[in-house]
């Protein structure tokens, strides 16, 4: 099943929520409308916000903070986007130019911290303490996870569990954030509310490890970025940490010489990973963290919504893009 198909219960909501976002990206600085609207015009799946509203709807939500805080689920993301850009000295995101590559980066860090802003002004709206905790500890948490990569940068030696760590910070915990926020927003039980973050933070885990096996395997357009990013930013993802860990002196030597320079024969290292079964390894891993988010569903009522919440289980998993 493809993302529209997924979304098609919540597709009125989900339009509610574009018309939310285009209303508070509105700025009398002009720089900050075009650069907003150029990032969130680009597209992307929009899984984050489609959790917020899918879990909310599935604990039986009926109000209409939903598209707010989906919308907030957004801008966190795309402020993270754009600074992230900036660090990676990334030129292509989504099959086109980054922000920074067409407005240079002292705008996309300016209008990162914008949407980080304006994101908090409207939590406030929903009037919930708890969603408000929720929100400002990922946003620390995503930050701890930034700068945990940085650390983890042309560095060899790092371990799956460092690694993974950095997977739970700056990639899960916004998918645990929206998912949780769509349970509370929903009135939700301690219990159900435990079972949505768990939900989100196994599918966002999931999300990024198929990242990094398609970062090997995918096609540059398909994918909207360039194929080996990762490699050439000198980040030892899950297939280069698996490598190092199981291959022979001279496959590690080239992965380690790879992440150290962010320079060598992609197709060695391509080859490298293939011979040693690294991309099987991650999918594996991502497949066991989507299973353990579809378990955390069973308390869930069975809904249209529950099954859509479902099926994102295998589209994390299964995507080629």
């Amino acid at each position: 099943m493809n993302l529209p198909e997924l979304i098609a219960p919540i597709s009125d909501d989900m339009k509610a929520v574009d018309a939310v976002i285009r209303g508070r990206l509105d700025s009398e600085v002009v720089l900050i409308r075009t650069i907003a609207d150029y990032i969130i015009g680009a597209g992307g799946k929009r899984m984050r916000p489609a959790m917020v509203l899918m879990m909310a709807r599935a604990l039986g939500y009926q109000g209409d903070h939903h598209h707010l805080l989906a919308a907030v689920v957004e801008f966190i993301h795309t402020a993270t986007l754009l600074h992230d850009d900036v660090v990676d000295e990334s030129d292509l995101r989504r099959g086109r130019e980054t922000a920074n590559a067409m407005f240079g980066n002292a705008a996309s860090v300016l209008v990162g911290d914008y949407l980080y802003s304006r994101s908090f002004e409207m939590m406030v709206e929903a009037g919930s303490m708890r969603i408000m905790q929720i929100l400002s500890e990922a946003t620390t948490v995503i930050a701890e996870g930034e700068v945990l990569q940085l650390l983890n940068v042309h560095d060899p030696d790092v371990s799956q569990e460092r690694y993974l760590q950095v997977v739970r910070y700056k990639t899960a915990k916004l998918f645990e954030a929206a998912a949780q926020v769509g349970a509370v927003l929903a009135g939700a039980t301690a219990e159900q509310e435990a079972a949505a973050a768990a939900y989100g933070r196994h599918i966002g885990t999931a999300f990024q490890l198929v990242d990094d096996v398609l970062d090997y395997s995918g096609d540059a357009q398909a994918l909207g970025k360039n194929v080996g990013d990762d490699l050439r930013e000198g980040k030892p993802t899950l297939p280069l940490i698996w490598v190092m860990e199981q291959g022979t002196p001279a496959q590690r030597e080239l992965i380690r010489n790879a992440i150290q320079t962010g320079d060598a024969d992609f197709a060695a290292v391509a080859e490298a990973i293939r011979a040693t079964g690294a991309l099987e390894h991650a999918q594996q891993a991502a497949s066991a963290e989507a299973d353990i988010a579809r378990r955390a569903l069973d308390i869930l009522p069975i809904s249209v919504y529950q099954k859509s919440l479902l099926e994102f289980c295998a589209f994390a998993v299964n995507r080629d893009r």
